[in-house]
């Protein structure tokens, strides 16, 4: 299982989300999750992952989740090789047993243009860092999802899901929605 997550903040809670699906080219997911959470701590530059790595992990204890790969919005590495994000503290809270994907939509300091994945005619890139599994491999799965735009289908199902405008739940053929 690949397990995409994303949160949202609002001033009275946090919302996280997940999507899950078997194959990167997927454009339904198979399963979705939910959970309302409390106020999420206050953001600090460079210490972004202290305000959403309790949430992302909330969400994978709350249902007992096991992907192989996670896809996270955000960065792996915030210099593309050796400074820790979001990605990286996520990859050892899970004991390094899972692979984690981040997908960038703006450029950070030191990112250069090897972590960059252009997508559906656009001439913005996509920012792609990734452990436990090779940037090559990680780039060509991101090319590769879903979806004629920049932001591959599950990215944005997984974004809109904890905005709340997309329903959770079974929907068509048993697929989460």
């Amino acid at each position: 299982m690949i397990l995409a997550l994303d949160v949202h903040y609002a001033a009275d809670h946090s919302v996280v989300a997940g999507v899950a699906f078997d194959r990167w080219d997927d454009s339904r997911p198979k399963r979705s999750f939910v959970e309302r959470l409390p106020p999420a701590a206050e953001y600090e530059p460079g210490r972004f992952y202290q305000r959403e790595l309790p949430c992302l992990l909330t969400l994978i204890r709350a249902h007992d989740l096991h992907p192989h790969c996670v896809v996270i919005d955000g960065y792996v590495y915030l210099d593309g090789a050796s400074e820790p994000g979001l990605g990286n503290h996520l990859y050892h809270a899970l004991q390094a047993t899972t692979a984690v994907v981040g997908v960038a939509k703006t450029s950070f300091r030191a990112i250069g243009p090897e972590f960059q994945v252009l997508r559906g005619g656009s001439e913005r890139p996509l920012y792609v860092t990734s452990i436990g599994m090779a940037l090559s491999d990680a780039k060509a799965a991101i090319a590769g999802m879903h979806g004629p735009h920049r932001l591959p289908t599950l990215l944005k199902w997984v974004d809109q899901l904890c905005r709340g405008r997309v329903p959770a739940g079974p929907g068509p053929q048993g697929v989460g929605v």
